[in-house]
């Protein structure tokens, strides 16, 4: 009897722990989709737009206005984006200084015209609405 408990006990840990993993693994591959394509409004210049698409966190953060100058002088000055390659990508449901919930923290190394390696960190969350957004962005 006692073998018997053991091994759906087991069971039960394999297959709800798999389904942790899918969910967390489907949670990444949404959020990477909704940092890319925000980094593209922020390739092409688009900075009003990508305020408008990202996070209710990211709005709270900082108004239109002031990310449009501030993604304007730090943006511009790098040129165009030569090439971007996925580094890492993590799943957290804490990160330091914002409120908890889902998130995934990505790097990418890049290459721009006027500079040849950067690491840009993106951390799309899961907002409100059930839609992975963009909640911070980072350029080294």
């Amino acid at each position: 009897m006692a073998k018997r408990i053991m091994l759906g006990m087991l069971l039960c840990s394999i297959v709800f722990g798999g389904t942790a993993f899918a969910e967390q693994a489907d949670a990444e591959k949404a959020a990477l989709a909704a940092a890319k394509a925000w980094l593209q409004l922020v390739d092409d210049g688009k900075y009003m737009e990508s305020w408008n698409e990202a996070s209710e966190y990211f709005k709270r953060a900082i108004t239109k206005e002031q990310w449009e100058q501030t993604a304007k002088a730090v943006r511009e000055p790098l040129g165009k984006t030569v090439c971007r390659q996925l580094k890492s990508q993590q799943y957290a449901t804490t990160l330091p200084g914002a409120p908890d919930g889902e998130y995934v923290v990505i790097q990418f190394d890049s290459s721009f015209t006027n500079k040849k390696t950067a690491v840009e960190t993106i951390t799309p969350m899961l907002d409100k609405d059930g839609m992975w957004r963009v909640s911070g962005y980072y350029i080294k």
